[in-house]
């Protein structure tokens, strides 16, 4: 087998941001995609004086046409617009429904045999645009959040009980948005559930400091996260490049899974070679079941008003 081709499309901060975290792995050679002409080439060029100067041998290129990501491995879809004030959800979703749609279209075309990794929010539903538009098997098209969700509780966490990040492990399940589902019962510090640790009240407050931890971010900083959505692309890619079969929480079309049909969601699953190859069915209790299923519940509203946009 030759060096894997990751295509990254979209270089606004999130797609440049990914590209150098996987760059520094060196999963293998890149090319950045945009409409923007100079954009791809330009940082592509800056990407590559960084790796020459820490001595990484991978190539990276950039470029404004599809047909230079030809048989790519892996394709990272970052492409969409970021959410204004003045935008409603549904102007969001209008506007990134399209261009997911045709980045998918392209996607089919010049690379029918990689995995996708979606990034574009709102997440769950780009998930479901891509899948559709590329007619891939679902274990081939997955997306991203979960790392980027449940590594803002870990940080919370640690600093509360003042123990490393790596200690903490623990599922996300559900929408990528307001309605996430975190499992403070089946988080665990080696070993222990952290609902034996933090008092009920604590751990709320955690709980909803994470879910407005990407606004926070945003308002402190004037935009939207892009060091940590690139790092937990990465480590995607790393999975799925190198078969480790590492446990990630993705969005992935559920068939069955969790009583859920017809639904991306993020859940727990094994990332591998072939995408993913298995879904984790965790055993949950009645009230997290019930959290889930509402959370589910505002993707399917959110997918149904995608079906009737590309009608």
């Amino acid at each position: 087998m030759g060096v894997p081709l990751i295509g990254v499309v979209g270089c606004g901060r999130v797609g440049v941001s990914a590209a150098l975290q996987i760059a520094l792995k060196g999963l293998g050679d890149i090319v950045l995609l945009d409409i923007v002409q100079g954009l791809p080439q330009g940082e592509a060029l800056d990407l590559s004086h960084m790796a020459s100067i820490l001595g990484l041998d991978v190539e990276i290129t950039g470029s404004n046409d599809y047909r230079d990501m030809a048989g790519a491995d892996l394709v990272v879809i970052t492409a969409g617009v970021v959410r204004r004030a003045d935008m409603t959800r549904m102007d969001l979703l209008q506007k990134n429904s399209a261009i997911v749609s045709d980045v998918s279209e392209k996607v089919k075309e010049y690379a029918p045999s990689s995995r996708v990794i979606v990034v574009t929010n709102p997440l769950d539903v780009m998930t479901y645009v891509a899948l559709k538009k590329t007619g891939f098997e679902r274990e081939r098209v997955v997306g991203f959040s979960g790392l980027l969700d449940f590594g803002r509780f870990r940080y919370l966490v640690a600093r509360e009980l003042g123990v490393s990040r790596s200690s903490i492990v623990g599922p996300i399940i559900g929408e990528h948005g307001d309605s996430m589902v975190l499992l403070p019962r089946l988080t665990h510090v080696l070993g222990k559930p952290l609902t034996s640790l933090l008092p009920k009240e604590k751990i709320a407050e955690l709980v909803e400091k994470t879910r407005k931890a990407g606004a926070e971010v945003i308002s402190l900083k004037g935009w939207s996260a892009s060091h940590a959505p690139g790092a937990g692309v990465s480590l995607m890619a790393e999975a799925i490049l190198r078969d480790t079969n590492a446990v990630i929480p993705s969005s992935i079309y559920l068939r069955g899974e969790y009583g859920v049909d017809g639904v991306c969601s993020v859940v727990p699953v094994v990332l591998g070679s072939s995408g993913v190859k298995r879904v984790i069915v965790l055993d949950l209790d009645d009230s997290e079941r019930r959290e889930f299923l509402r959370s589910v519940e505002v993707v399917r509203q959110a997918q149904q008003a995608v079906d009737k946009l590309l009608h």
